[in-house]
C-alpha cells in the first residue's frame, strides 16, 4: 500500500502543481485581458482626443480666416461713414457752383468754391468714392432710384433721361443711389 500511497501522493502533487499552474495561467490571462481592455480603452480615448484636437484646430483656422476677412472688409470700407456724411456737402458745393456770379467779387468767390470742391472730390476719390453714371444709361435699380418718368421717343424705354441727384458708390458698395428721371 505504500506504493499506492506514494502514487497517490505523486498524483496529488501533480494535480496540485497542475492546479497551481492553471491558477497562475488564469491569473496571467486575466491580467492580460485587463491590460488589453485598458489598452483598447486608452486607444479609444486617444482617438477621441485626436478628433477633438482636429475639430478645435479647424474651428481655430475658420476663426482666423473669418477675422482676416472682417479686417480686410473693415479696411476696405473704413471711410464709408465719413464719405456718407460728406455727400450732402458735395451736393451743396455743386448747387453753389450752378449759381451765376454777377459781380467780380462773386466770380472770385465762385472760383474759391470751385477750388475747394475739386480738392474735396480728389480726396473722396482717393478713398474710393465714385460717381454713379446715369444719363443715357439703362435704368438699373441697384444704382438708380426712379423718381420721375417721361416719354421721349428719341431714346429707348428704360433709359435714364436726367439726373436729379447724384448717386455715389464706395468701391463696390452703393452709398446713395442716383435719383433719376427715366424714359417710359
Amino acid at each position: 500500500m505504500s506504493q499506492q500511497n506514494a502514487n497517490e501522493e505523486k498524483v496529488t502533487e501533480v494535480v496540485d502543481e497542475t492546479v497551481e499552474a492553471t491558477e497562475e495561467t488564469v491569473e496571467e490571462t486575466t491580467e492580460e485581458v485587463v491590460e488589453v481592455n485598458e489598452v483598447e480603452e486608452l486607444e479609444q480615448k486617444l482617438q477621441a482626443e485626436e478628433e477633438r484636437f482636429l475639430r478645435l484646430r479647424a474651428d481655430f483656422d475658420n476663426l482666423k480666416r473669418r477675422t482676416q476677412t472682417d479686417r480686410e472688409a473693415a479696411a476696405k470700407y473704413r471711410s464709408q461713414n465719413l464719405l456718407t456724411d460728406l455727400l450732402p456737402v458735395l451736393d451743396n458745393f455743386e448747387r453753389a457752383l450752378q449759381v451765376e456770379a454777377t459781380t467780380e467779387d462773386g466770380e472770385s468767390i465762385k472760383k474759391g468754391i470751385e477750388m475747394v470742391y475739386r480738392s474735396l472730390v480728389e480726396a473722396t476719390n482717393k478713398e474710393g468714392l465714385e460717381v454713379i453714371e446715369t444719363v443715357d444709361q439703362p435704368f438699373d435699380p441697384n444704382f438708380h432710384q426712379a423718381v420721375l418718368q417721361e416719354q421721349d421717343d428719341s431714346k429707348e424705354a428704360g433709359t435714364v433721361l436726367q439726373e436729379l441727384q447724384r448717386g455715389y458708390k464706395l468701391k463696390d458698395r452703393v452709398l446713395r443711389p442716383a435719383m433719376v428721371k427715366v424714359n417710359e
